[in-house]
């Protein structure tokens, strides 16, 4: 196990955590994708990218499961950054069949992917506001066959998450409209989406 390596990891995440509470205190982190959020976000990808880079995907056998989990995490939250995340799933994919990641890790960022994407999810991992204002998972590749993707992967079934909207859930939207324009533009800006 590589502990230099895992220590930057968790200082890294640990970044991550500190600055998304103190925009959340402040209201800043639910309008839109925050400034402050992204440039930790990017900041954290070119590192990490640096390391895999230099190493390969670091999975459990080389910076234990708490620092694999800062890896993954770090990834999720590269959203500005497409062609890394989807590097980074090829890699993901790999380290779960060879036992060195956990399957979640693949699902949760496959449908990130696909959500960014414009794309069915697999695993229902991923869920919106509607234009209600109610969270909802987003769209599936197969509502049949969405539990069973999810029990081969060690999930719970969608049947038993509920959503509750109350005044710690992250802010809804106050302009559903503006805001899906708003994340339309970003997700061609960025690459996503052409």
């Amino acid at each position: 196990m590589n502990e230099q390596i895992r220590q930057k990891l968790l200082e890294m995440i640990a970044e991550d955590e500190r600055v998304r509470d103190e925009l959340a205190r402040t209201g800043e982190l639910f309008d839109g994708y925050c400034p402050k959020m992204e440039k930790v976000h990017v900041i954290n990808a070119e590192e990490l990218e640096k390391l895999i880079d230099q190493n390969t995907w670091l999975g459990e056998s080389m910076v234990g499961m708490d620092g694999a989990e800062a890896a993954w995490r770090i990834v999720q939250h590269s959203i500005s950054r497409p062609e890394f995340q989807r590097k980074c799933l090829r890699l993901i994919e790999k380290a779960v069949a060879a036992g060195d990641a956990e399957a979640y890790q693949f699902a949760y960022l496959h449908d990130r992917i696909c959500f960014f994407e414009n794309r069915p999810q697999r695993y229902g991992t991923h869920s919106d506001w509607n234009e209600s204002g109610k969270m909802e998972v987003w769209k599936l590749e197969d509502k049949d066959k969405v539990n069973e993707y999810r029990t081969e992967i060690g999930l719970k079934p969608l049947k038993s998450l509920t959503w509750e909207m109350d005044e710690t859930r992250e802010n809804k939207p106050k302009d559903w409209r503006k805001r899906q324009d708003e994340f339309l533009k970003w997700t061609k800006e960025t690459g996503w989406r052409k």
